[in-house]
């Protein structure tokens, strides 16, 4: 659950004041997570609202190509779709946000009466939604407060300083304290928490049964239950863009965990999928070979760590 919007990306080089010739993608957090899913073996679905306009038809339309039930999505007749600017670059792609007043803004916790969650087993949340309106942020909570029986929550924490402004982010402590499994970014942890360390940060948010601590490009931390923390290793990819990777290690991760693979397996699972997506510009990118992922996933460690995706696949170095 969460909003999407346009993406513009740069269709030629130079800077974004120069540039007259752009390609309409869509992004958003959520969504994105929602559309690796479908691939990785698991029906999933999006929650959100667009206006009644191109680009909310659009969004709904690309969204479903990728296999994800859109039936609940709400068309604001009043309110427009949001949209974003970005440039593309390995080291970093620059982002410029037109969404204020949007449809998926207008949220709130009156949408969970339209939704039939039974049988849902993960309900997947960012740190984004809750800071679009106060509207978003009471759903967020109602969801979170609601009885969940076997129902497992996922909350990215994504922190967006931008949207923040005006607005008090340490909400976001308390929203990810009821979640059962928490990613952040190390950064972003050192500014809800105080720390990026996992065992500080397990101290520090002891409700949730899983955390997961991103370090960027050298790899991620996960710390489950009563478990030692367990760190594994990104792979080393070409990178064309990082946008759009941690939605894929958290969908790749999700998936495991549904399987009920282990504990490293997940996290292979996870660095995998977003290797798939670092080698493209596209937000979700084309799945990795099943002969790649399979030859990586029971690789020792000095396999893993030799091994290095191109786009002219695998190779050792």
């Amino acid at each position: 659950m969460g909003e999407s919007m346009a993406l513009f990306v740069p269709a030629e080089p130079g800077p974004p004041d120069e540039v007259r010739k752009w390609v309409r993608t869509i992004g958003g957090a959520e969504s994105n997570v929602a559309c690796h899913l479908p691939a990785l073996g698991f029906a999933s679905a999006w929650v959100s609202a667009v206006g009644d306009d191109p680009f909310g038809r659009a969004l709904v339309r690309e969204i479903a190509g990728a296999g994800v039930d859109v039936s609940a999505v709400v068309v604001d007749p009043t309110r427009p779709t949001g949209l974003y600017i970005k440039e593309s670059g390995a080291h970093g792609s620059p982002v410029r946000y037109y969404r204020k007043g949007s449809a998926a803004s207008g949220m709130d916790a009156t949408l969970l009466g339209r939704l039939d969650l039974d049988g849902v087993r993960v309900i997947h949340l960012s740190g984004i939604t809750p800071a679009l309106s106060d509207g978003c942020l009471d759903l967020v909570r109602a969801l979170l407060e609601r009885p969940r029986g076997d129902t497992l929550v996922s909350f990215d924490v994504n922190f967006r300083p931008a949207l923040w402004t005006g607005r008090d982010p340490s909400v976001l402590a308390e929203l990810a304290a009821r979640a059962d499994i928490v990613l952040a970014g190390d950064d972003e942890a050192e500014r809800v928490w105080g720390t990026g360390d996992p065992e500080r940060l397990r101290a520090a948010v002891p409700g949730p049964k899983t955390l997961v601590v991103k370090h960027g490009e050298r790899g991620v931390t996960l710390v489950d239950g009563d478990e030692a923390p367990l760190f594994a290793p990104a792979l080393r990819v070409d990178v064309v863009e990082p946008v759009g990777a941690g939605d894929a290690f958290a969908a790749g991760f999700l998936a495991a965990t549904l399987r009920g693979d282990d504990p490293a397996t997940r996290l292979r699972r996870g660095h995998l999928q977003a290797a798939a997506t670092l080698l493209t510009h596209d937000d979700v990118g084309t799945p990795l070979p099943d002969s790649v992922v399979e030859a990586l996933i029971g690789a020792d460690e000095a396999s893993w760590a030799s091994a290095k995706l191109t786009d002219k696949g695998l190779v050792s170095v």
